[in-house]
């Protein structure tokens, strides 16, 4: 199954474990149940630790297998091949349950073992979603930790009779005890939070007591992450409050364009810039969106929406942007039941259906390329008389046989039966005529919107909401600043943001050297 070069690599990973490890494998005479069989045979070969166990029927899924414990029960189970992104949740599953600890810090774990109650967690994913495996290694880490806590990755392209009847249509998507949980990136601290709220009205209290930064940085995509590295390298008070440290970067699949790095994946560049950051003496506070700014003479507070707030001479604001979305009847209604916002994560869910792109520049046109190869039949829809994508995409989109352009077209609906989406409505700009495309998925792929809302009235904002900013990215408030896709520099990019942040951590240190 595995072949040479990532079975030495497993061998190696795996004789970090202090533990024995049992594998409990429910299987059939299926194709998949084989190909699962051979991977456990792999996983077993590489480590004399592991032992594999076989089993036919029962109440779990087949084909699935349990990683624990000789005599235990340990909760975490594999419903499907775990490979693609997810190969990597099964090798962490395997080292926590072979005792190898979790770089998780150890006031975390204790919440995790002193949670009451039973929990029964259910994940469906997508093995080319990139957001997934965060969810399912932090329900993993947590089924390690607790006993009373069971987790199962489910493989929604195998078990298609589950997603339909649970009408599963966005990835990651959590059921806990039967009930819908959550959708989309969850990590550790988020799903602790939304279980154990008494543990986040005590977190708030402690960041509220918190003594003032130096520089305070609130958002933690690649702008916060420069802006963090070059104050902290001038050895200044530094910290960084961020909703989820990566911002939008962990929604973005293939980066080739950030210089000297030739090619890589969001999610692992994001990883990078919070190692970069955590290099440096930089007080992280994930989790945290901020709600009001306040500017109170010599200090900047930052209201969270936790109920905590923090201070600091100086602010940098990097909240980044997000998806901009259609606002048309039914968007909201059917989002994650057919309206999407990635097609990485969630085109394998819509294998064999008809499905809508909306957008004609290089986002949509490439999750039309991306969704060919896997949909029935992909209908792309562009508000104006031509595609804006780069010409090397529109090349491609042209060659593909499945795909129909329809320029000069304003959506004007998202139509569904009550449950899910059926058709996508729009109407012909040049005749003026009102014509529906039946389709089971919408993938949304319009354009960003700065996260800047919550400053209307605090600091001057653009007509399209962004940060008015000057050369130094200093904003209207002294001593704030900021920096990134929430500004009004032109060229949302992620270069264009790191620098920025550089900036902005250099015009706050000027801002306290002066004052």
């Amino acid at each position: 199954m595995l072949d040479a070069n990532l079975k030495a690599q497993l061998a190696a990973y795996l004789e970090r474990m202090t533990q024995p490890v049992e594998i409990v494998a429910s299987l059939d005479d299926t194709k998949v149940s084989a190909e699962m069989r051979a991977l456990l045979k792999d996983i077993a070969d590489a480590s004399p630790r592991v032992t594999v166990t076989e089993t036919r029927g029962g109440p779990q899924r087949t084909p699935s297998f349990q990683v624990t414990r000789p005599g235990q029960n340990t909760g975490v189970r594999f419903a499907g091949l775990p490979m693609g992104h997810e190969f990597t949740s099964l090798v962490l599953a395997l080292l926590q349950v072979g005792g190898y600890p979790p770089k998780v810090e150890e006031a975390v774990l204790e919440q995790i073992r002193a949670l009451p109650g039973d929990y029964e967690f259910e994940i469906y994913v997508s093995l080319s979603c990139h957001n997934c495996p965060d969810v399912v290694q932090a329900l993993n880490l947590m089924a390690v930790q607790n006993p009373r806590i069971r987790t199962t990755m489910i493989d929604g392209a195998l078990f298609q009779d589950e997603v339909n009847q649970r009408q599963v249509m966005a990835v990651p998507t959590v059921f806990l005890n039967g009930t819908h949980f959550g959708q989309g990136r969850m990590t550790l601290e988020e799903i602790l939070g939304k279980i154990d709220t008494a543990g986040a009205a005590k977190q708030a209290q402690a960041l509220s007591a918190k003594d003032p930064f130096d520089v305070l940085i609130v958002g933690g995509g690649p702008a916060g992450a420069a802006a963090a590295v070059y104050a902290a390298r001038k050895g200044i008070r530094t910290g960084i409050a961020s909703e989820r440290f990566g911002g939008q970067v962990l929604d973005t699949l293939g980066i080739e364009n950030f210089i000297s790095v030739k090619e890589t994946e969001g999610p692992k560049f994001a990883m990078a810039l919070e190692e970069h950051v955590r290099h440096y003496d930089v007080e992280i506070v994930n989790l945290q969106r901020a709600k009001a700014l306040r500017p109170n003479g010599k200090l900047v507070e930052v209201e969270l929406e936790s109920g905590a707030s923090l201070k600091g001479r100086t602010v940098i604001l990097s909240t980044g942007a997000r998806w901009r979305t259609l606002n048309v009847p039914g968007e909201q209604e059917y989002r994650n039941k057919g309206v999407t916002f990635c097609p990485h994560c969630d085109g394998p869910l819509f294998k064999g259906k008809p499905v809508a792109v909306v957008g004609g520049g290089n986002s949509g046109v490439e999750a039309a390329i991306d969704l060919a190869g896997i949909v029935k039949h992909v209908t792309l829809v562009e508000f104006g008389t031509e595609l804006r994508a780069d010409a090397v995409l529109q090349r491609k989109l042209k060659s593909l046989p499945n795909v129909d352009v329809i320029l000069d077209a304003q959506t004007t609906e998202v139509a569904g039966d009550g449950q899910k989406v059926n058709a996508l409505v729009y109407q012909d700009r040049a005749s003026g005529e009102e014509r529906r495309v039946p389709v089971e998925g919408v993938f949304v792929q319009i354009g960003l919107v700065p996260n800047t809302e919550w400053l209307k009235g605090t600091l001057e904002l653009s007509k399209h909401g962004e940060i008015v900013v000057d050369a130094r990215g200093q904003t209207s408030a002294p001593g704030v600043f900021a920096a990134g896709d929430c500004t009004t520099v032109p060229f949302k990019q992620i270069i264009i943001a790191a620098g920025d942040g550089a900036k902005a951590a250099l015009g706050a240190f000027d801002h306290l050297i002066r004052s």
